[in-house]
């Protein structure tokens, strides 16, 4: 592997093998999401628990603080939003050139596998990576749904996650299921977990990680599900806590309610 991009990749996924990732971007669709308003303030008390952001270059250079803040992902798909036609029909946004501006440690998009526009986007992929391999920086592709979430199942998350990784993505971003290894037994790359609509209890939220990290997800990349619960830090500690601790759902759960009763 090139020098650039396994730096790149090894400020992204931890010495443990493992990562945190933060996504703010919902903006780029979703505009002023709740609790997502300002997204630097959202962002930085939560930094110190995360390996890395994933973000729109807007949101990065106006929300940012580039003296103080981990590893970018830079988000590059976009062109749709909640009120439009249809979320699948996305296209480029961001050039190769502005996220080495940038200095960010990967770039992401999405992919949208059995829609109208899986052509389009698979392709989209494929050029990004045709382009971004001759400058070292890793692709992390995100297989998005749109609004259709009845197709988040095992059979149908593996074939999308294979089709990216033989696209050549280097990481690729998905939701977790029932039967979560069938996904990561047939990813050759490490496989994040998306975390989709907020869960309804924080438990939840930590059983569905705790059971994919055992069944081969390195990691997740979850917003919502930690920024618009009541209690983000607590949160983050908790999800850290299985990510990088090897903690069991009910220390992280513990670890939750400890940190959140000394916010009081």
């Amino acid at each position: 592997m090139d020098w650039g991009m396994e730096n790149r990749l090894s400020q992204l996924i931890q010495p443990d093998g493992h990562c945190f990732f933060l996504p703010i971007d919902h903006g780029y669709f979703q505009g002023p999401t709740h609790r997502l308003e300002k997204p630097g303030e959202t962002a930085k008390p939560l930094l110190p628990y995360v390996d890395a952001l994933f973000v729109t270059r807007g949101v990065l250079r106006s929300c940012i603080d580039p003296t103080n803040t981990k590893p970018i992902i830079l988000r590059v798909s976009g062109g749709t939003s909640v009120i439009g036609k249809d979320l699948a029909h996305e296209g480029i946004t961001t050039s190769v050139r502005d996220a080495l501006r940038l200095n960010v440690a990967a770039v992401g998009l999405s992919i949208f596998v059995g829609s109208d526009y899986e052509h389009e986007s698979l392709l989209n992929l494929a050029k990004l990576v045709n382009e971004c391999e001759d400058y070292g920086l890793p692709v992390m592709a995100v297989t998005a749904v749109g609004k259709e979430l009845e197709k988040r199942e095992a059979r149908y998350l593996a074939l999308c996650c294979r089709i990216a990784a033989e696209l050549g993505a280097r990481v690729v971003k998905t939701y977790w299921c029932e039967d979560f290894d069938k996904v990561t037994n047939g990813c050759p790359v490490p496989v994040v977990m998306a975390g989709g609509p907020k869960c309804e209890t924080e438990l939840e939220v930590l059983e569905f990680v705790y059971d994919g990290m055992q069944r081969g997800a390195v990691g997740v990349n979850l917003g919502r599900n930690v920024w618009q619960n009541d209690h983000p830090v607590a949160m983050a500690r908790a999800l850290r806590a299985i990510i990088h601790e090897n903690a069991t759902v009910k220390e992280a759960y513990e670890l939750f309610n400890s940190v959140k009763s000394g916010e009081r």
